[in-house]
């Protein structure tokens, strides 16, 4: 069963505080300055080279790396080389970082794990994800009930695009750091139960998918881990009408787009792939060329599940 979220609170389930209760100020105070103190601020300083045995098992070397690195920044990028790459060890990398419950989402493959590539016909084409257009910011799973978070991404490079297609990063600690920092109250309004309302999904006259109302930051129940919903998009999304909301997505929106170190950026090559705890994301648009090889294909596969071990309580400040 699908752990669920606390809205309107951060209390840590074992110890009934933590670093996201405002109540909690020297608690996060003390996580805040961990966090920062050990964060890298380059994709090259953020990858792992990884490698698995003649059974193609993945080491456990490289998947604790991994995890070490999730651990501070909730992001880690991984070079495989020239290893050939199937599916099914995408399934396992994931497994071997506690990664199980796939979300089987509305276009998935069949086996859950999505095939993200330009598509002109089918559902799939009217979804900006299988086109070459530019992705805004978002957390995957924005439009999911609470009962069907995404916690986790693994996005592997099978082929790249001619030109274009990069990937920014901004970890959701960071981007709740720097909104508490200017603000407490915005917090306090992006963790409303009504913050953000994604409308109701219709195909064809046919609802596939109710309105769904939740909160932008959240606290995993089972965890204690902090989690984001976001989108950027200007069309179907109704933000709650109040003030503090209002300053604060426009906060996350400035911040977003300021040049500043938090912001990865990394452009995925064959071989390489991106593990995450759901942290903001976007894509530039891409021209795939003529040659198959130049034709981008990325495996994706979306998580229930966070990275293992991974939450503050994993860290220094939650000893």
């Amino acid at each position: 069963m699908v752990s669920a979220v606390q809205v309107g609170t951060a209390r840590d389930p074992a110890t009934g505080a933590g670093p996201f209760d405002l109540a909690d100020d020297k608690t996060y105070r003390r996580w805040r300055e961990w966090k920062l103190a050990h964060y890298p601020t380059d994709s090259e300083r953020l990858t792992v080279s990884v490698s698995a045995d003649a059974g193609g098992a993945w080491s456990p070397e490289s998947l604790a790396a991994i995890a070490d690195q999730c651990r501070r920044t909730n992001l880690a990028f991984y070079d495989l080389g020239s290893a050939p790459v199937d599916k099914e060890a995408i399934r396992a990398l994931g497994a071997g970082l506690g990664l199980h419950r796939l979300d089987s989402n509305l276009c998935a493959d069949g086996d859950g794990i999505t095939a993200l590539q330009t598509m002109d016909a089918g559902r799939h084409a009217g979804y900006i994800p299988y086109s070459n257009k530019p992705l805004n910011w978002h957390t995957d799973g924005y439009y999911n009930s609470p009962e069907q978070t995404v916690r986790a991404i693994l996005m592997h490079c099978v082929r790249d695009s001619q030109r274009g297609g990069e990937n920014a990063f901004f970890d959701h600690e960071i981007m709740y750091i720097l909104l508490r920092d200017r603000n407490p109250d915005y917090i306090a309004a992006l963790m409303e139960a009504d913050a953000m309302t994604i409308p109701a999904n219709v195909e064809h006259g046919v609802q596939i998918r109710p309105a769904q109302a939740g909160p932008v930051f959240s606290v995993d129940a089972a965890t204690g881990a902090l989690q984001m919903r976001y989108t950027a998009r200007s069309r179907n999304v109704v933000w709650k009408d109040d003030r503090h909301t209002r300053a604060a997505v426009a906060l996350i929106g400035e911040l977003l787009g300021a040049d500043t170190p938090y912001r990865i950026c990394h452009r995925l090559r064959p071989g390489q792939g991106v593990i995450s705890n759901n942290v903001l994301h976007n894509r530039t648009g891409f021209a795939d060329g003529d040659a198959a090889e130049h034709r981008r294909l990325l495996f994706r596969a979306r998580y229930f599940d966070r990275v293992a071990d991974t939450g503050w309580r994993n860290t220094a400040t939650g000893e």
